[in-house]
Formats: C-alpha cells, sequence, structure tokens
C-alpha cells in the first residue's frame, strides 16, 4: 500500500567511527586502498539498515562514500586543481580554501554510478541519489578559467546532466540537487539559477528533487541563523520561479519552525517536501 507521505531524509548521514572521523567537515578517511572501498560499502550497508529500521520508505547512500557534498564530485572531474587553493567567501558567511577552476571542466567517468548499483543491489525499495547543484558549485570553488559563475554553472549543468542520466539507468528512482546557495545569491537564482537546475535534469524519467537548507551545522552558519529573526522568509525569494519550473520535489529545512508554514503555499502544485534538519 503507497503511503499518502512517503518519508525519506534529507540526504547526509553520520559516518561510522572507524571510516571517518565524527562530525568532522572534509574529514580525512581512516582507511586506505582496497580496505577503504571495502569500508565504504559497509557503511553504505549500515546507512541503509538505519534508515530500514527507522521505517524510512525511500531510502539514500546517505552520503557514506563522499567526503563533501561538493568537493567529492567535483574532483572526479578535469579542469579543476586541487593543489592549486585559494581562499573565498562561501555562501557569502565563511572565508574557506578552494580548489581552482584551470581549465574547461569535463567529466571524463562517472562519479557515483557504482556506489548506485550497490546500492540497488542490497534493497528493492526506492532509492534517492544527492548530487550537488549547479549554483552550489560555483561557489565552492575559484574560477580562473571562465571568469563568469553563470558561465561556469551552465558547464557544471551539463556534467550534472550526465552523471544524473546514468544514475536513472542505475536504478535511482529519485535524484535530488543540493542547493543551499539557493537561500543567498537570490537574484542569480531567478536569473539563470533555476534555469541551469532545469538543463540538469533535462531528459530523466525518474522524479526529481531540489534541497534547499540553511548550511551545515558549523560555527559560521549557526551564528549567522541567530542573526535571521523569528522568521526565516529566504525561500518567499525563489520559491516562485521553482513553482513554475519542472523540478517534481521541493525539500526545505524548517529549522524549529523558523520558516513559516504558510510560505508553502508558494509552490502549492509542487510536491512540496518539508524535511527538517
Amino acid at each position: 500500500m503507497k503511503k499518502l507521505l512517503p518519508t525519506s531524509t534529507a540526504g547526509s548521514l553520520p559516518k561510522p567511527s572507524w571510516l571517518a572521523q565524527p562530525e568532522t567537515l572534509w574529514s580525512p578517511w581512516k582507511l586506505q586502498d582496497e580496505a577503504l572501498a571495502e569500508g565504504k560499502q559497509d557503511a553504505l550497508n549500515l546507512a541503509l539498515l538505519e534508515q530500514q529500521l527507522a521505517d524510512i520508505d525511500i531510502v539514500s547512500d546517505g552520503e557514506q562514500t563522499r567526503q563533501h557534498f561538493v568537493t567529492t564530485f567535483i574532483e572526479h572531474l578535469s579542469g579543476v586543481d586541487f593543489e592549486k587553493r585559494e581562499t573565498v567567501r562561501i555562501r557569502d558567511r565563511y572565508d574557506a580554501s578552494v580548489p581552482t577552476v584551470v581549465g574547461a571542466v569535463t567529466r571524463q567517468r562517472p562519479v557515483f554510478v557504482e556506489d548506485a548499483k550497490f546500492l540497488r543491489q542490497q534493497t528493492g525499495q526506492p532509492i534517492k541519489w544527492a548530487l550537488p547543484g549547479p549554483m552550489t558549485m560555483i561557489d565552492t570553488l575559484y574560477d580562473k578559467h571562465y571568469k563568469s559563475r553563470e558561465k561556469l554553472a551552465w558547464e557544471f549543468a551539463n556534467i550534472l546532466n550526465q552523471e544524473a542520466r546514468e544514475l536513472e539507468a542505475a536504478g535511482v528512482d529519485i535524484i535530488q540537487f543540493d542547493e543551499p546557495a539557493f537561500n543567498v545569491f537570490f537574484d542569480e537564482v531567478n536569473d539563470w539559477g533555476v534555469a541551469t537546475l532545469e538543463k540538469a535534469i533535462e531528459g530523466l524519467k525518474c522524479e526529481t528533487a531540489v534541497h534547499i537548507c540553511y548550511g551545515y551545522g558549523i560555527k559560521a552558519n549557526t551564528e549567522w541563523k541567530k542573526t535571521l529573526g523569528s522568521e526565516w522568509r529566504h525561500y518567499e525569494e525563489a520559491f516562485p520561479t521553482l513553482q513554475k519550473s519542472s523540478i517534481d520535489i521541493i525539500s526545505l529545512e524548517c529549522h524549529n519552525s523558523h520558516v513559516p508554514m504558510d510560505l508553502i503555499e508558494l509552490i502549492r502544485g509542487q510536491e512540496s517536501d518539508g524535511r527538517c534538519h
């Protein structure tokens, strides 16, 4: 029997302490080579089991095989130099050392497709897979080549579409794009951010989602959230454009109900998915 409100997670789940340092952003792996590959699969199986024990309907990999939701995807692309780093302002909130775009970005091979096939073999439940969105990707890099946020975002949208099509073919039922940058750069979101997201889902027959959170629970983000007052109305800026898009599901962050629920009226007709962190 199909549930009226099927449940899922927003995306990432804690990694086992034997695989990576708990609650540490960009934590280095504690295993190497074949042991690391096996450890990632073990962690993915554990994440799946935890979701099944919690009676989650739509399961995911829990992002167990990646160090970071953006850079793990980017490090598999050509045109980005991880040794050449620059300090940039992330989400207009904090400084971070990031890799540099030094040439044309291209995808030489699939990034998560083998992991998705492995998860598909473990369960008959619907699977959701998260990818970084184009706007969030460009905001996590220093661009020395394109020198245009929009131009680079379109390049990433094409690359993401390649990956998404192969994930769909591997048996993924819902592909989710994570776009915390949508809560920051409102003009860009409406000018070309949603359009690049549409490019990323082009040709897909599976369901698609965009997850728009307010950022990781690191000090810079938690301190920023304290300044937002009793009502967080950032979604008001992007929802009208998203409502007109082809995205099937919109996944929100409604931390302590600071996001007024009446904002969901702006995306009525979409399959709104108010997942709380």
